[in-house]
């Protein structure tokens, strides 16, 4: 290749930069997580955060390594994954700690995703699973979900991933999958299967019972979401030991920082604090979802932190446009939500994060006073 020019570079650096990037990082479309607003008066229920303080013991252990900074963590968080085995009567060698279950997720791409079209995700889904394939080189495939939301089993079985997402409680619908389904998909599958349990804590039942009984599934959780963590960045997966091993292969030497460490450990601890939390998100997501279902508004059954709706208007009118039309007067009246309007599943649909119980009335403030698009 003939060097370009000095002239060259200065007339079109960003060509020459280009032209050195892998091929296939060029087209990686990159994931857009929900805004962060600067400044205050925001009522902020568009990433699924909790509304309440973390574990008070939290700050406290935070501080108590501030003087150990100079050293690096234990490069394993073994004392948090001995924790976390704890936690789920589990072995400590079936637990593994990541930056966020984000870190997680990308340390199953790089083991089990297969060059070629081996990794599958159903849809509507977590939509950062794209990206990490797509970083790694490959395409993923989706398997989409009726509205009515049941798990497409045949369709999964059929394609017979290497390596399956699933996003259970469902993101964005919120919707819970019961156990039996998910032991049918893996009864009938032969790959390694992940169940995105971000939201376990606020559903009424989980998929750890399944680990004992097939090695190839993998469970991830986040303590971003129940613990009220999402600025430490702290995730986790339970997995056969042989899962494990092969992800620890991979990982970066230092993945969780101290801090990090501490003060996960100590809120995975204060259980009873936790448990009052969550059980005060449930309840308000309940009123507010019955709420919206008393204006005529279809809303999905939430096993989450959030619940997905369809907005309508007084005649009954419903789409895209109405949901932007409330999407954009909401953020005019400082509440962020989200919206997704790249698919028509979800182009019509908002999902709303679940607050404390004043925020959930500014909302419906809001919206009494929102003025639907003209019909």
């Amino acid at each position: 290749m003939k060097p370009l020019s000095s002239q060259a570079v200065q007339e079109d650096p960003a060509a020459l930069i280009r032209d050195q990037v892998v091929p296939h990082v060029r087209a990686v479309s990159p994931y857009v997580p929900g805004d962060q607003p600067s400044g205050g008066g925001w009522v902020k229920l568009n990433t699924n955060e909790l509304p309440y303080p973390c574990s008070p013991r939290v700050g406290p252990a935070i501080a108590a390594e501030v003087v150990r900074l100079p050293k690096y963590p234990d490069p394993a968080s073994r004392p948090l994954r001995a924790a976390i085995a704890r936690h789920h009567a589990v072995g400590a060698d079936q637990v593994i700690v990541g930056n966020g279950s984000d870190d997680i997720l990308n340390l199953l791409v790089r083991v089990f995703s297969p060059e070629g079209h081996g990794t599958w995700m159903t849809f509507p889904g977590y939509s950062l699973y794209p990206t990490l394939v797509a970083i790694r080189g490959s395409r993923i495939h989706q398997v989409p979900f009726a509205e009515d939301m049941r798990l497409p089993i045949e369709a999964l079985v059929s394609a017979d991933p290497a390596l399956l997402f699933l996003t259970t409680p469902n993101a964005p619908t919120g919707v819970g999958f019961p156990n039996e389904e998910i032991r049918a998909l893996l009864e009938g599958t032969r790959g390694i299967v992940v169940a995105d349990e971000a939201y376990a804590d606020f559903a009424n039942e989980n998929a750890i019972a399944l680990l004992a009984e097939c090695p190839r599934l993998v469970i991830t959780r986040t303590f971003s979401k129940s613990f009220g963590l999402a600025g430490l960045r702290v995730g986790y997966a339970l997995a056969h030991p042989e899962v494990i091993g092969y992800l620890d292969r991979v990982r970066d030497s230092y993945n969780v920082n101290r801090l990090s460490q501490a003060g996960a450990l100590v809120a995975l601890e204060d259980t009873a604090y936790y448990a009052d939390v969550v059980a005060r998100v449930k309840s308000t997501r309940d009123r507010f979802a019955h709420s919206l279902r008393e204006r005529g508004w279809f809303t999905y059954p939430s096993a989450t932190n959030f619940v997905f709706t369809r907005p309508a208007t007084p005649a009954g009118a419903m789409g895209a446009g109405v949901a932007r039309s409330l999407f954009e007067h909401l953020r005019n009246d400082r509440i962020l939500v989200r919206y997704f309007p790249s698919h028509p599943f979800t182009e019509a649909f908002l999902r709303i994060s679940i607050g404390t119980d004043e925020d959930m009335a500014v909302v419906e403030n809001s919206i009494q006073k929102w003025i639907p698009p003209a019909e």
